[in-house]
């Protein structure tokens, strides 16, 4: 696959979601929603996650297989169309508001015309889907010391084009606070391991409500993934956290998905900050959203790019 071939392989299947082919693969865009907890205790979808699915002829295969089969040359445009496929498919659920959080690789792109390449490219798959720059999110991992400065680089310049970047797997590898904020993302995802290990007790969970604040007081929004069951549902929101993934809320569904009749978007909602108070007297007719009494549900693998 060429990068100059990366819009030619896309797919309208006959229900409207975008799908692309890679050698014997379809690789179809899985979306998982991120809620976000509001101040009269009702859940909305804030975002969604894109996860790619997959398929030889129709047997779904995980996707360290196809990656393992993707040849050096192709990475890049692998990336991208995933990106762009994602995009598309939460444009067409035809939310006004949801975000869609993508994986990125920056190393991937090491000259400022292939950076520029693919925001252009970003752009345009954000136009074709109706949304605006800032309705995307640039999700990357940033485990190592070494790596801070180039995605410190890459943060800044995805922020002054319109685009919001959000850090993966906070715990995992040398992570830290100080590191954070000096690369200054939107929002900082919670290695799921990581926090589930400290808020088994109540000095864990302290450190967890400290980091929390601080990421708070940085306009940095903490995301909570991978919640399992209602307990720790109800510790995410006794910590203050309003953003929260996992199968005890929704598993991922493959585009088109079924979200926009189950969790109907709560239309005159705005967007609030972590802690921010919605106005008196503001009223809406759509249902909340509850989690007691969702069970989690297992799907298909967890990640994909």
């Amino acid at each position: 696959m060429a990068p100059k071939s990366i819009f030619s392989n896309l797919v309208r299947e006959d229900d409207g979601s975008w799908s692309t082919t890679y050698a014997p693969y379809s690789l179809k865009s899985a979306l998982q929603p991120i809620f976000r907890r509001l101040s009269d205790g009702r859940f909305d979808i804030d975002s969604f996650e894109g996860l790619v699915r997959p398929y030889q002829g129709t047997e779904l295969v995980s996707p360290a297989q196809l990656f393992a089969q993707v040849r050096p040359d192709d990475i890049e445009a692998i990336d991208s169309i995933l990106r762009t496929i994602h995009i598309l498919n939460t444009g067409a659920l035809e939310r006004s508001r949801a975000r869609i959080f993508v994986n990125f690789h920056p190393g991937l792109f090491r000259t400022p015309a292939k950076m520029r390449q693919e925001v252009e490219r970003m752009r345009l798959s954000a136009h074709e889907a109706g949304m605006s720059p800032d309705r995307i999110v640039c999700e990357i991992a940033e485990k190592n010391a070494s790596d801070t400065r180039l995605v410190a680089d890459f943060a800044g310049h995805m922020r002054a084009m319109g685009f919001r970047v959000a850090i993966a797997d906070y715990g995992a590898g040398d992570s830290d606070i100080e590191r954070v904020k000096l690369i200054k993302p939107d929002y900082v995802k919670f290695e799921a391991a990581w926090a589930r290990h400290f808020i088994k007790n109540s000095a864990g969970a302290a450190l967890i409500r400290v980091i929390v604040e601080q990421f708070a007081r940085e306009g940095i929004e903490p995301v909570f993934e991978a919640l399992e069951d209602e307990r720790e549902i109800e510790l995410c929101l006794d910590l203050g956290v309003a953003l929260m993934q996992g199968y005890a809320l929704a598993k991922p569904e493959l585009a088109p998905t079924s979200f926009n009749e189950r969790f109907p978007e709560l239309l005159g909602t705005p967007r609030s900050s972590l802690f921010r108070t919605l106005p008196d007297g503001q009223t809406h007719s759509t249902p909340a959203l509850e989690p007691r009494g969702l069970k989690p549900v297992r799907t298909f693998g967890k990640r994909g790019i």
